[in-house]
């Protein structure tokens, strides 16, 4: 397995609508491996395979079904999903904070449905339905916008995603100053 570099918006790839894979094949089973040892090294509890660059329908996620991260008896959930799918959301919501590998130090509380399930090809290609909730639920609808191109900054007010986007895009031009 190896590391996968990960995209840092803005970059516009991270915008790419990402493409059906056909079938769990090789390939995919391991981009998946490479996908969960690149999420659980950055730290993070998810990864889309646009972040690392590959504009498929591709997730890995490691997060428990729990009101949040702070439990230390939580039992992590890992995931490894191909084409995955929000077949049903629960009306109830839940306010978290939500951070993203693609958005470095750059926190917000978003409102999302509390409980979701989801359809998807698991690592072997068998259709799957898992439901979840809590800080996984979160972690799935998060990744699953990523597959259409959307960032957490994207469901931020307008000043707020600009601050962001400036402040990560000023990290960039001096990251690739200090690298000349």
């Amino acid at each position: 397995m190896s590391l996968l570099p990960i995209l840092i918006a803005p970059d516009r790839r991270l915008k790419a609508i990402s493409e059906p894979v056909a079938a769990v094949e090789a390939d995919v089973a391991r981009l998946m491996d490479n996908m969960l040892e690149t999420m659980l090294a950055a730290p993070g509890l998810g990864l889309s395979a646009v972040q690392v660059g590959i504009a498929r329908r591709i997730v890995v996620a490691r997060a428990p079904d729990t009101p949040t991260q702070s439990d230390p008896d939580a039992a992590p959930r890992t995931l490894m999903m191909a084409n995955p799918e929000i077949v049903w959301a629960s009306d109830e919501t839940a306010l978290m904070e939500e951070g993203c590998l693609s958005l470095p130090d750059q926190y917000a509380d978003l409102e999302r449905p509390a409980e979701v399930t989801v359809r998807y090809l698991d690592r072997g290609g068998e259709q799957v339905e898992t439901k979840a909730t809590g800080v996984l639920a979160r972690c799935l609808q998060h990744e699953l916008d990523h597959l259409d191109g959307v960032l957490l900054v994207d469901r931020l007010s307008p000043v707020r995603r600009n601050i962001i986007l400036r402040k990560l895009a000023k990290a960039k031009k001096f990251k690739q100053s200090d690298a000349a």
